[in-house]
């Protein structure tokens, strides 16, 4: 009987689904903005993707930077070449062509460590919420402790540990590695609460007692019946958590405690811009900062559809 009862609700949530499937689509063509943000996002995260065959330089081969082209302003001023249409930065590179590989590392720096944080957080979340007790107290006492500190902070104390431990010779070449690892610890405190309080309204449901009734192991309830429940909420935080680290990358890198300046991502240019800014070469941090305001705006606003769409008092 028991048995029957879980196939019926399996059939019950998959029904549930497809309607709520069909309830985004429907939000998504219905709302102008997140049509434009989609258009944006795509066209940026391709362009990113595809820089090595769109940008018409390769900012990491030196046979192809001259020095004698620094600081050349965009192609439409006076002093201006024909062959760099947004101008070059203080070491010859394009800045177009550096734009998009810098976009190129700030994503794959975004992408690594929400999927980093996202694991860590909904494992724990899902532990904390289905087992609770002292496992619960634990987990969310380390919550409250990280909650109480910006992540920018979180994300610089974590980098500058790594940064004693590691030898002087290996930073450069770990500095990618160090600053995912430093953005997925200072986030994975939302994904964490969120679906412990998504866990503990889960479990006293019928379909979750029905499976331990019939003596289903707890991993299996866990992953196979509550973690599809709960994802709702957790790839909203996943969407606005891309746009937060890419901008923690850029802020970090801005810092000088990012990735090295030779790695030419979106915070690192506007960094080396700043430097030059008050000379009158403003293109330098001025493009790099408007593809980065574009990326992170396109991003949030697809995380705030996705907020409305997936709350069902809105409907």
């Amino acid at each position: 009987m028991s048995s029957v009862k879980l196939t019926r609700m399996q059939s019950l949530k998959r029904n549930l689904a497809n309607i709520k499937n069909g309830d985004l689509w429907y939000s998504f063509w219905r709302s102008p903005s997140a049509i434009f943000a989609m258009v944006i996002a795509l066209v940026s995260i391709l362009s990113a993707v595809f820089a090595p065959i769109i940008s018409p330089y390769n900012p990491f081969d030196l046979a192809q930077v001259d020095l004698m082209d620094a600081s050349l302003p965009p192609s439409w001023m006076a002093e201006g070449s024909e062959n760099y249409f947004l101008g070059t930065d203080d070491q010859g590179r394009d800045l177009f062509s550096t734009i998009l590989h810098g976009a190129r590392l700030s994503l794959l720096v975004g992408f690594a460590s929400v999927i980093i944080s996202l694991v860590l957080g909904v494992g724990l979340g899902l532990i904390s919420g289905y087992v609770g007790g002292r496992t619960d107290v634990i987990i969310m006492r380390i919550a409250d402790v990280q909650l109480s500190f910006p992540a920018i902070l979180i994300a610089l104390l974590v980098d500058g540990i790594f940064r004693v431990a590691l030898p002087k010779d290996l930073h450069d070449l770990l500095a990618l590695y160090v600053i995912i690892v430093a953005i997925a610890i200072s986030g994975w405190v939302q994904y964490a609460r969120t679906v412990r309080s998504s866990v503990m309204a889960e479990k006293v449901k019928e379909y979750v007692q029905a499976g331990q009734v019939i003596g289903l192991p707890s991993f299996i309830i866990i992953l196979r019946h509550i973690l599809p429940n709960v994802m709702g909420p957790v790839l909203v935080i996943g969407t606005i958590h891309l746009a937060l680290a890419i901008i923690i990358e850029a802020t970090l890198s801005f810092l000088g405690v990012g990735l090295p300046p030779t790695t030419p991502s979106l915070g690192t240019l506007i960094r080396i811009g700043n430097e030059y800014l008050f000379s009158g070469e403003w293109w330098i941090s001025l493009f790099p900062g408007i593809a980065l305001v574009v990326l992170a705006l396109s991003v949030n606003l697809l995380g705030d559809w996705l907020r409305d769409a997936l709350n069902p008092k809105l409907r």
